[in-house]
């Protein structure tokens, strides 16, 4: 089992320091078994779903995820994929399913089809609707009837972005279509063959209103490109230029992040 360091800073987060990317990996996928045993029917009602990313910091996190699920005993882990309910934060406009660069692809290679889950029960927004923005409105429908998200985890995007919430963009940003920027479609492009020109120019997103919604977030940050973003975002002032320094106002925060990472922050 991964060594991580946890602390809270003065800034109000929880901030969980592990060696390295797969130990970081290895503590979010606890994080997320944990949570879908809270998922469980209670005298307390029924639980929220939980909001899941998908992306290369993702990879590792889910195949950690089922590691742990398959070490359970048979009964536990068939009553948990059971009472699986989650919501993805978002899907490139134009794409469906059977696109091998969607997330919708990228969550029944991953998730799924490996854990033989009810693909209903793992809910995305419809990449070829034929409105998007008629889409992005239905989705956040169906997660607002849903009660919203109980634990969302998210990956930190090159530009500071959140999602597809790219800047800028105010905390109050509703489920919307968002036009993505060169930035984001030139880190997104290994997907598409290396050519950020073949990402697609729109995504349908969860706004940073439901992301903040949410019980608790927990933000996955790995590797020293993301160190200089990482900074801005949790230790500068919130600001639109950087989505995600929207998230320093959560209550339940939680920030797990590997030694490259955070290598540009001080001693909290």
């Amino acid at each position: 089992m991964a060594v991580v360091e946890r602390s809270r800073t003065a800034c109000g987060f929880e901030l969980l320091v592990a060696a390295d990317a797969p130990g970081a990996a290895e503590q979010a996928a606890r994080l997320l078994l944990a949570e879908l045993e809270s998922q469980q029917p209670s005298q307390e009602g029924p639980r929220r779903p939980l909001g899941l990313a998908t992306g290369r910091t993702m990879e590792p996190v889910y195949a950690a995820l089922l590691t742990q699920l398959a070490g359970l005993p048979a009964p536990k882990r068939q009553g948990l994929l059971a009472g699986w309910q989650s919501f993805n934060l978002d899907e490139y406009v134009g794409l469906g399913p059977e696109h091998p660069a969607s997330f919708a692809a990228f969550m029944a290679r991953h998730l799924v089809e490996p854990l033989g889950l009810d693909p209903a029960r793992v809910r995305l927004p419809e990449g070829l609707a034929p409105d998007p923005a008629a889409e992005a409105r239905r989705y956040g429908r169906e997660l607002a009837a849903a009660g919203g998200i109980g634990l969302q985890l998210l990956g930190l995007g090159a530009n500071g972005h959140v999602a597809f919430n790219e800047p800028p963009c105010g905390a109050d940003s509703p489920t919307r279509v968002v036009d993505l920027c060169f930035t984001t479609r030139q880190q997104n492009a290994g997907a598409f063959g290396g050519d950020p020109a073949t990402v697609p120019a729109r995504a349908i997103t969860l706004g940073m209103a439901e992301i903040l919604a949410a019980e608790k977030i927990l933000l996955v940050v790995t590797g020293a490109a993301k160190s200089a973003i990482l900074r801005r975002a949790l230790l500068e002032p919130p600001c639109a230029e950087v989505p995600a320094s929207w998230l320093q106002g959560h209550p339940r925060l939680e920030v797990l992040v590997d030694t490259a990472a955070a290598a540009l922050l001080p001693a909290l």
